[in-house]
């Protein structure tokens, strides 16, 4: 069943909280599922796939920089 979309308008520094708070339940959700946590998996796929979308939707993040994969601030994002 397709999900119902809804146009949502939120301002950009409430946004960065969200990504943040979903940048450490995904942590947090990444050791419960290696702790075995089968529930934790699918909850940790599902965040993932949010941060995804929200990544895709950033256009500040679609635009190239001079600094690679937002400093070393990103790199270390990338190795977790």
């Amino acid at each position: 069943m397709p999900e119902k979309q809804q146009k949502l308008e939120i301002s950009r520094e409430h946004l960065n909280v969200i990504e943040s708070a979903l940048h450490t339940q995904s942590k947090i959700l990444n050791v419960q599922a290696d702790a075995g946590g089968s529930g934790a998996r699918a909850k940790l796929n599902e965040v993932k796939r949010v941060l995804a979308h929200l990544a895709s939707q950033n256009p500040e993040d679609n635009q190239p920089s001079g600094t690679p994969i937002g400093g070393w601030f990103g790199i270390s994002r990338l190795v977790e």
